[in-house]
């Protein structure tokens, strides 16, 4: 019985959605493009940041965050992203999903602009060799560069991150008032053989010596 009120509020059909809410306006539903234009290759060219969503059949949905210097995502063509690889934790969650379904949601954010750009498309996997040295920092490639085919793109409005205050300090929080990733992860994990000091230093020593 306790359920009851929960379930009863749960929607299950699309008609029901929208009629807790009022139709788009017409620009919202004209902003979306089947290509880049100038304006979204130029939101790329100063992006730090892209959130990429695959999903893989029995696993589910995956997001994971890719970073480097603004242009790092290369826009080739009106069609065609270029994104890649950086050292990680070697998990491949992403390019496993790519493989298995190659449908791929991106979002790109710019420090201090509180809109985004969403772009939906698909994506395949290359190490072709004039890709990788076009993403060479330092003289040191990628070992995979994901090419997404843009099938549509849009900008977001700034209202999330307006509301999350995103760019300001509001609610920043200091590194050192929160538990370090080394200490989390094996609070969680309790292994046998990894202290949580020594789980801080290989995370810090990686983060120094394995960005590239």
């Amino acid at each position: 019985m306790d359920n009851q009120p929960a379930k009863a509020a749960t929607l299950g059909d699309e008609a029901s959605l929208r009629e807790l809410y009022p139709q788009p306006k017409a620009l919202a539903i004209l902003k979306q493009l089947d290509r880049l234009d100038g304006h979204c290759r130029n939101f790329i060219a100063h992006s730090p940041l892209v959130i990429v969503g695959s999903t893989r059949v029995g696993r589910g949905t995956d997001v994971s965050p890719r970073g480097d210097a603004p242009g790092f995502a290369r826009v080739l063509d009106d069609h065609t992203i270029a994104i890649p690889d950086r050292p990680g934790n070697n998990r491949l969650d992403t390019m496993s999903n790519i493989l298995a379904d190659a449908e791929v949601g991106l979002l790109f954010l710019i420090p201090g602009i509180d809109e985004t750009l969403r772009v939906n498309g698909s994506a395949r996997l290359t190490h072709a060799a004039e890709f990788l040295a076009a993403a060479a920092v330092n003289g040191r490639e990628p070992r995979l560069v994901i090419l997404v085919t843009v099938r549509e793109a849009f900008l977001h409005c700034g209202k999330a991150l307006k509301r999350a205050r995103l760019w300001q300090d509001d609610y920043r929080v200091e590194r050192k008032s929160f538990p370090s990733l080394g200490r989390m992860v094996v609070e969680q994990t309790k292994p046998a053989d990894v202290t949580v000091e020594q789980a801080e230093s290989y995370i810090e020593h990686n983060y120094v010596t394995a960005l590239y």
